[in-house]
């Protein structure tokens, strides 16, 4: 297992800017002994796509898609902006984000607001 300062370092320049997120999820897999993962095809660039529906209605209030390389500033965003997000664990996200998923990877249904968020990956 790879010493915590390691990784803080790996994320730290993460945050930086100096690496992206698929390089700094590369990096903290290899700490971790596994195997470097393919590099993302170059012709095809992912995007993080946030949609918010009306529970009742079915209807999209938001629909809001995002470049994966600003998804780190977005979640930093998020943190101060909007604490309703303390419930989702925004690293685990972000390091789900950087492992090269793609599809659905939150849904989050508000009975209170009579929401549903859903967080894609493609």
């Amino acid at each position: 297992m790879a010493a915590p300062e390691e990784r803080l370092k790996i994320l730290q320049m993460l945050e930086e800017g100096k690496i992206s997120a698929e390089e700094a999820a590369a990096l903290l897999r290899a700490l971790e002994g596994g195997q470097r993962p393919p590099p993302p095809p170059v012709d095809r660039s992912r995007f993080l796509r946030v949609q918010v529906t009306d529970l009742e209605s079915g209807s999209a209030k938001v629909n809001v898609t995002i470049p994966v390389g600003l998804v780190s500033v977005a979640l930093r965003m998020a943190e101060r902006f909007a604490p309703e997000t303390q419930n989702i664990d925004l690293q685990e996200l972000a390091e789900i984000i950087a492992s090269g998923t793609l599809g659905k990877v939150v849904e989050v249904a508000d009975a209170e607001e009579n929401e549903r968020v859903e967080i894609y990956v493609e």
